[in-house]
């Protein structure tokens, strides 16, 4: 672990057994440990800013794809229909499932998109060095968002649909159906890069 920041007061705990330190500086791709029990206290990402920059616009673009194209072309006795991802919620909605209908909104579109534009909102002034008006409230509104952004458990209900419908119809995937999971892969990797320590450490720093 190296020496503790001079002008850095903050103490951190430790996850696991609660024992207090000085917070550490340290260097892309380092991280430091608890000495009591081997936990890790914090973690400087080797990504940076940068990388997660690239990874948020991505899931951005990904997400217009998904939202753009057909979902899913399903043939059956030569009928030809396709859908896309709001035209389930819209049907849910005319046939009163508006709950539900509200539900898979938020978190298929309405927070994904959210996430990505408060993220985006944050981390372009950042990387250049700048900080972005109210950044921290967006920053923290942003982390509250993060667990409503369940991509992966749509994806899950999809694949569930058209392994059901796959003897009754023929079903072919559309591109927003591969940009969706393609997604799902991305705002995973878009939280595993984030170095949110160092994020709070640059508001920090400038306000």
């Amino acid at each position: 672990m190296h020496e503790t920041q001079n002008n850095a007061e903050a103490l951190i705990a430790c996850i696991d057994c609660d024992q207090l330190y000085s917070k550490p500086w340290l260097q892309k791709g380092e991280k430091a440990l608890c000495s009591n029990c081997g936990a890790v206290l914090c973690e400087r990402k080797r990504g940076g800013i940068d990388l997660s920059l690239a990874l948020a616009l991505t899931c951005l673009m990904l997400l217009l794809l998904a939202n753009v194209f057909p979902l899913l072309r399903m043939s059956i006795a030569g009928i030809v229909q396709e859908g896309s991802l709001m035209t389930g919620i819209v049907e849910m909605y005319k046939q009163g499932y508006w709950e539900i209908a509200a539900l898979v909104f938020i978190v298929t579109i309405l927070a994904p998109l959210a996430r990505a534009l408060l993220l985006l909102y944050v981390l372009i002034p950042m990387r250049f060095n700048r900080l972005a008006p109210r950044a921290a409230r967006v920053f923290r509104l942003l982390e509250t968002l993060s667990p409503w952004a369940m991509t992966e458990v749509f994806m899950l209900g999809i694949l569930v649909a058209v392994v059901k419908m796959a003897d009754l119809a023929t079903l072919q995937p559309g591109i927003a159906l591969y940009s969706f999971a393609a997604l799902m892969l991305f705002v995973a990797a878009t939280d595993a890069s984030l170095d949110v320590d160092n994020i709070w450490e640059k508001i920090g720093a400038a306000s």
